[in-house]
């Protein structure tokens, strides 16, 4: 028996099991767009869906002057840009500017993962 026909039912199971795999991920993926299409919220009344599209400009509120209405907006994209800088507490191991004597490396122990074990020394 010649090696190409000893390995040919090997590489036809191989063949069949890969193209089952990848059958069914793409199946999985066609149903989880179509959940993604039917789940999707209707869009509001009178809304505009081209892409190319703006919004339109914020109107200035009755009685307010141009010019705090201009110093609102630079106050909340200032206030945005300056959030957006800090981590967020709930990901945060440690309050900032708690640990000055140590880096977050050596407070974890993860220095001594550099370090080769020896078994005589404790």
């Amino acid at each position: 028996m010649a090696l190409a026909e000893r390995m040919m039912p090997g590489v036809q199971i191989t063949i069949l099991g890969m193209g089952l795999v990848f059958l069914l991920l793409a199946l999985l993926w066609g149903i989880l767009v179509l959940m993604l299409r039917l789940d999707r919220e209707p869009p509001p009344h009178g809304s505009n869906e081209d892409e190319g599209a703006t919004r339109p400009a914020p109107s200035i509120p009755r009685g307010m002057a141009p010019e705090l209405f201009a110093a609102i907006g630079v106050a909340v994209l200032t206030h945005r840009s300056v959030l957006r800088k800090q981590a967020a507490p709930s990901m945060r191991s440690h309050w900032p500017g708690s640990i000055l004597f140590a880096s977050r490396w050596v407070s974890a122990g993860r220095h001594q993962q550099t370090q080769s074990w020896r078994p005589g020394k404790r």
